[in-house]
C-alpha cells in the first residue's frame, strides 16, 4: 500500500511538471547534444520525429525524443518507435536508465532531474502519436486487448522513477525535483508579496496571492482546488480569534459533493503562516464594497481596483507562481508546480509533530511508522481530509 501511494504521488507530480515542460526540458538540452547524422538509427530518429511532430512546436523535447528512437534503433534495427504496447514502459525505463544509471555500470550518470525531464519529452511523444488517448491512464482494454492511455503514466514508469530518485539519494545527489514548498519558501513568498517597498497595486494583486498559497499549503490544496474557495465556504464566528471553520465542496478525487471541513487556528508564534491574519489581510484589502458572495480570490487591475467579476483562475496562480519563484532568484523555479502546495504542507506537519517536543508531549509521541502512515493518510485517494481538523491545529 505504500508503494501505492509513493506511485500515485510520482503520477501527480509528474501531471505537475507538464505546466513548465519547456522550460524544464531546456535546463537539461545540453545532456542531448544534436545527434551526428551518421548512421541509419539517427537518420531514422530524425525523420521519425519530423514526421510526427508539427512544424510548430518548439523543438527542445525533439531532441530528447531522437535520442530515445537512436537509442532504441541501435539496440534493434527491427525497434518500432511508433509501437505502443506493454513492452513501452520497459523501453522508457531502460533509455532513463542509459542517462541516468551509475558511470561505473557503463551509464552517463545524469542527475535524477535529467530522468524528469526525459519522462515529461517522452510524454510529449506519446500524446502526439496517440491524440485522441486518455491522458491520465495507463491500462489494458480487456475487449480490444490493446493499452489505452499513456505509457509514461504506467505504474511500472512510476515505479522506476520512484526507485530511482531513492538511489540517487542514498548516494548523495540532493534531488531538486522533489517540488515541496517548504516552511522556508512560503516565509519567502510572504516576504515577497507583501514587501513593503511594492506599489499599491503590487502590494493588493500580492496579498491575494499570498493568501492563496498560504491556504493551499495550510489545506494541503492544488492550485485549482485553492481558487474554487468561495466567501461560502468560511466560517468566522464574530468575536472568535482563536480559528476559522472553512469547507470545501468537493475535491478532485471525491467528486460526490461531501463537505469537507477545516478549522485553520491561529498561530501567534509564526504570523506569516497564521491563516487569522490572512483572512484579516483579505477583508481590509476588500473592504465594504466587495460584494461577500461568490469566488474568494479575486483579480486586482493593474491600478489596484478589485475586480469583483474577475475571479483568479488556476492558471493565472500557477503564473504567478512561477513568477514569484523565478524573482525570488529560484533556478529550480519549474519544478514547482500545482501539488507543491500540498506535498510541502504535508511534509511540514509529519516533521513537525515527529521531531517536535510540545507535540510529542500532547499527542503522545509518533513513530517512524506512524509518520510514513500520516504521509499516506494526506495523499490517500479516499480522500478523508474532513476529519483532519480533529488533531491538525497548523502547527
Amino acid at each position: 500500500e505504500v508503494e501505492d501511494e509513493l506511485c500515485l504521488l510520482d503520477l501527480e507530480d509528474a501531471d505537475s511538471l507538464l505546466e513548465h515542460v519547456q522550460d524544464l526540458i531546456s535546463q537539461h538540452l545540453d545532456e542531448f547534444p544534436e545527434d551526428q547524422i551518421d548512421d541509419d538509427a539517427a537518420r531514422y530518429a530524425a525523420r521519425m520525429t519530423k514526421a510526427s511532430i508539427t512544424e510548430g512546436t518548439r523543438n527542445g523535447h525533439v531532441r530528447i525524443i531522437r535520442h530515445y528512437i537512436t537509442f532504441h534503433i541501435r539496440r534493434n534495427k527491427k525497434w518500432d518507435a511508433k509501437r505502443v504496447d506493454e513492452q513501452t514502459p520497459r523501453d522508457i525505463a531502460a533509455f532513463i536508465t542509459q542517462k541516468c544509471g551509475p558511470v561505473e555500470e557503463g551509464f552517463e550518470g545524469r542527475k535524477y532531474s535529467t530522468a524528469v525531464s526525459t519522462r515529461a519529452a517522452l510524454t510529449m511523444w506519446y500524446k502526439h502519436l496517440r491524440p485522441n488517448e486518455s491522458l491520465t491512464e495507463w491500462r489494458l482494454d480487456s475487449i480490444t486487448n490493446t493499452w489505452r492511455g499513456l505509457p509514461t503514466r504506467s505504474r511500472q514508469v512510476s515505479q522506476f522513477m520512484v526507485g530511482l530518485e531513492k538511489t540517487k539519494a542514498k548516494s548523495g545527489e540532493v534531488s531538486s525535483s522533489a517540488r515541496a514548498l517548504a516552511l522556508d519558501d512560503i516565509h519567502r513568498l510572504y516576504k515577497h508579496c507583501m514587501n513593503p517597498n511594492l506599489n499599491f497595486a503590487q502590494r493588493r494583486a500580492g496579498t491575494v496571492r499570498y493568501v492563496a498559497y498560504l491556504l493551499a499549503w495550510l489545506m494541503l490544496l492544488r492550485v485549482d482546488e485553492v481558487i474554487k474557495l468561495r466567501f461560502e465556504n468560511i466560517d468566522k464566528v464574530p468575536g472568535e480569534r482563536k480559528f476559522v471553520d472553512v469547507s470545501l465542496n468537493t475535491r478532485k478525487q471525491n467528486q460526490t459533493g461531501v463537505l469537507h471541513s477545516w478549522r485553520l487556528h491561529a498561530n501567534d508564534a509564526d504570523p506569516m503562516i497564521c491563516p487569522v491574519r490572512a483572512f484579516i489581510l483579505l477583508a481590509s484589502l476588500y473592504g465594504t464594497e466587495i460584494k461577500k458572495s461568490g469566488p474568494l480570490f479575486l483579480h486586482v487591475s493593474a491600478q489596484g481596483a478589485v475586480m469583483q467579476n474577475q475571479p483568479v483562475t488556476a492558471a493565472a496562480l500557477s503564473r504567478s507562481l512561477a513568477r514569484d519563484l523565478q524573482e525570488l532568484g529560484y533556478s529550480t523555479w519549474a519544478l514547482y508546480g500545482t501539488h507543491s502546495f500540498r506535498r510541502g504542507g504535508c511534509q511540514y506537519r509529519i516533521k513537525v509533530k515527529q521531531w517536535s517536543a510540545d507535540m510529542v508531549a500532547a499527542w503522545g509521541g509518533w513513530s517512524q511508522v506512524e509518520a510514513v502512515t500520516m504521509f499516506r493518510y494526506f495523499y490517500s485517494p479516499n480522500d478523508n481530509h474532513e476529519y483532519m481538523h480533529d488533531y491538525d491545529r497548523n502547527y
